[in-house]
């Protein structure tokens, strides 16, 4: 069954999907050695509330966090922690809004 979405949900859904490329982009521009997973998910958090959003994850299915991120070979949807990361980590992030 194909369910069409009116025009007042579709542009729900851009506000969303524009809320998380900005997330996104931030968290990219602050990933670098040194810094923890956990710092990011904080600075995510705020990046969202500070424009009026609310992060999508934090709380969906008990989630702790607003950010999901995946250092290396760990599995994808990891929890942010307190460790850092290192020169030549691959990240895998997720990231939701409304």
């Amino acid at each position: 069954m194909i369910v069409t979405k009116t025009r007042e949900e579709l542009e729900i859904m851009r506000r969303a999907a524009l809320m998380v490329s900005k997330t996104l982009a931030m968290v990219a521009a602050e990933i670098k050695p040194g810094v923890t997973t956990l710092k990011l998910d904080t600075m995510a958090e705020e990046f969202i509330r500070d424009h009026g959003a609310i992060p999508g994850f934090k709380g969906l299915y008990d989630c702790p966090s607003t950010l999901l991120i995946s250092p290396n070979e760990e599995v994808v949807h990891g929890i942010p922690k307190d460790v850092e990361i290192k020169d030549g980590d691959v990240l895998s992030v997720d990231c939701g809004a409304s």
